[in-house]
């Protein structure tokens, strides 16, 4: 746990400075697309290869490797933004953060598969909220963290700060003590291993149908990389209410958690999961149309809320779906499918806040979504229908 909170605080610090920081220098919503872009590339190269290596390899090191990529983004930009190193343009900012998409497709498949290790398979359900309350308390305190660091002591200095939870990240694996699984067969060659994990999951129709959902949903409905612009542009704030704006939803997320962490949630799963996405597309929708900073941040924090519930339930179905032989290349897969609705989010949103502006770009995306589940609860009965103890 505290290697996960301590990564998930390094890279949201980064996020929420780097999205200021990218706009402050060219005042561009599609710039900050680009900035999912230049992340989400390098991960998708190398993310189906972290699953193999996580289900070969000691999780550990390899957890701890993955951590200093984080660690190098953030000291480049460090000296970027302290001018000790000077450029043209922004393209250095884009290859830090390529640098850190990199670090990032190892970091979900090793916390799974170390989740795997410890808990037994009665606690999983309870074990993924408790997990959910760690990963959302990182998004809620990163970018306040950020935010506050930005507005008093300068875009450098929250990338410094970035860099110290990187080395707390780096000594929770080093001091952790855990095995490693017993590697009963040799593994295949590496695309065979890749295919094996793809194959799973797309012979999965729960798990791959709420994999699906997840993704397309935040993919046209996220609305948070907007933030900068929607605070410099509508609200007319300054980066102390970015941090509270990208902190809302995993508060929300966060309450939601603690909850579920006591009442896990087991029949109508799929129908709870069904109306939580939903609901998160209708608080984009009022999201778009706030000109008020209070009822923006209100409407940001129901979708966490309504998100939390999607990702507790996302999370139980594929810890309790998934072999622990190939808790790697499936959290890969899941990787993928999350950083495809996060990042390639983020550049559909900036690209779609240029072709249309700001506004109608994050009103037509709560449209979108509602849509996906009307379709998703047609084309996917099973996870309408489910209860988890099916999964057990």
């Amino acid at each position: 746990m505290v290697y996960r909170i301590a990564t998930m605080l390094s890279y949201q610090i980064v996020a929420v400075t780097v999205g200021w920081h990218i706009y402050s220098l060219t005042r561009d919503p599609w710039q900050l697309g680009l900035i999912g872009l230049a992340e989400v590339i390098p991960f998708f190269c190398v993310a189906p290869f972290a699953g193999h290596l996580v289900d070969t390899l000691p999780r550990r090191k390899l957890g701890m490797a993955a951590s200093t990529l984080l660690g190098i983004n953030a000291i480049v930009l460090t000296f970027i933004a302290s001018g000790h190193i000077s450029f043209n343009g922004t393209w250095p900012i884009y290859a830090a953060v390529m640098v850190g998409g990199v670090g990032r497709a190892f970091l979900g498949p090793i916390y799974n598969a170390l989740f795997g290790r410890v808990l037994t398979r009665a606690q999983f359900p309870k074990g993924a909220s408790l997990g959910s309350v760690i990963f959302q308390l990182g998004l809620v305190l990163g970018p306040a963290i950020g935010g506050l660091i930005v507005g008093h002591f300068g875009k450098a200095t929250a990338y410094a700060t970035s860099t110290v939870f990187v080395v707390l990240a780096i000594f929770a694996l080093a001091v952790m003590k855990v095995t490693e699984p017993v590697q009963t067969q040799n593994r295949g060659p590496v695309f065979q291993s890749i295919g094996e994990g793809l194959k799973f999951v797309f012979g999965h129709q729960i798990l791959l149908a709420a994999l699906a959902l997840d993704m397309f949903a935040v993919l046209f409905g996220g609305a948070i990389s907007l933030a900068p612009a929607f605070i410099k542009d509508v609200l007319n704030a300054g980066p102390e209410a970015l941090g509270m704006l990208r902190g809302a939803p995993a508060l929300g997320s966060v309450c939601v958690a603690l909850w579920l962490s006591r009442h896990p949630l087991d029949k109508n799963a799929g129908k709870i999961m069904l109306f939580a996405v939903a609901g998160f597309g209708a608080c984009m929708i009022g999201f778009g149309l706030s000109k008020v900073l209070w009822l923006s941040i209100v409407f940001l924090l129901i979708s966490g809320m309504f998100d939390g519930v999607s990702v507790i339930l996302r999370s139980t179905v594929l810890q309790l779906a998934t072999p622990d032989d190939m808790r790697g290349r499936v959290s890969s897969v899941n990787s993928v499918f999350i950083s495809s609705s996060n990042e390639l989010g983020a550049f559909y949103a900036g690209s779609m806040a240029k072709l249309l502006g700001l506004v109608p770009a994050v009103v037509l995306g709560g449209f979108v979504t509602i849509g996906i589940v009307t379709a998703t609860a047609t084309l996917a009965p099973r996870l309408r229908k489910l209860n988890m103890r099916e999964l057990h």
